[in-house]
């Protein structure tokens, strides 16, 4: 397997940064009827995601109450907070992102690498259904996959891509199934498979090729779109 984290935590916090700032920049120019459009999360709107988002810092004890309030679901608590966090008018959500821009602060109980993986695919999950084009740094977008490909819940991409290798054509990124080598390819840009390895199947497969894409294509056919 390829593909082992390649960036120091000051090139990942700078990459944090920096989508930050450009997210904001993005956030800037949506019409109300995009804040209030289906993102690519089930249930989730356009602005529920950015108030997700804005939501980095929360702190230890916050988070405790909000886990409560939830009784103990971790997706019921992600999603709760980002709900009663999305009633703030609009234009402050923006300004939010760029005041979080140089800060080192994180959510108790993740690595810096999770910061920068929520920027990334939520960024997609964003501007995707909208049809505006957000592209990812390619180093970024593999660490990225990398580390969640490696940390089972939530995302659980090794059970439910088992039996199949994935591979960038961008950049030297691979993991592979049980089957090692012998597993049937999935390839394609290493932000499309970043995007189905956080299980945002329908906006991953259309982008990716390989022998393997026709039978994990009908293996998620009928897989639903991610809570978070």
């Amino acid at each position: 397997m390829t593909g082992t984290v390649r960036m120091n935590p000051d090139d990942v916090w700078r990459t944090i940064d920096s989508e930050r700032l450009s997210l904001a920049d993005l956030l800037d120019d949506l019409s109300p009827a995009e804040w209030e459009a289906p993102s690519l999360c089930a249930g989730w709107r356009v602005r529920d995601v950015v108030a997700h988002l804005t939501l980095a810092h929360l702190g230890l004890f916050p988070a405790l109450v909000a886990t409560v309030r939830a009784r103990g679901s971790f997706d019921r608590m992600i999603h709760d907070t980002a709900v009663r966090e999305s009633v703030r008018p609009v234009p402050e959500y923006a300004p939010r992102l760029r005041a979080m821009a140089g800060s080192r602060r994180k959510a108790p109980g993740v690595t810096l690498l999770e910061p920068m993986l929520d920027i990334l695919v939520h960024g997609q999950d964003i501007t995707v259904p909208l049809g505006r084009t957000r592209p990812m740094p390619t180093d970024a977008a593999a660490t990225a996959a990398q580390r969640a490909w490696s940390m089972g819940f939530p995302f659980h991409a090794r059970r439910r891509l088992a039996g199949f290798r994935l591979a960038a054509t961008d950049c030297d990124w691979s993991v592979a199934g049980s089957g090692g080598d012998r597993d049937p390819v999935v390839e394609g840009p290493v932000s499309a498979l970043l995007l189905l390895v956080t299980g945002r199947h329908s906006a991953a497969l259309p982008l990716l090729s390989g022998p393997g894409l026709p039978a994990l294509g009908e293996r998620l056919g009928g897989t639903k779109a991610p809570r978070t």
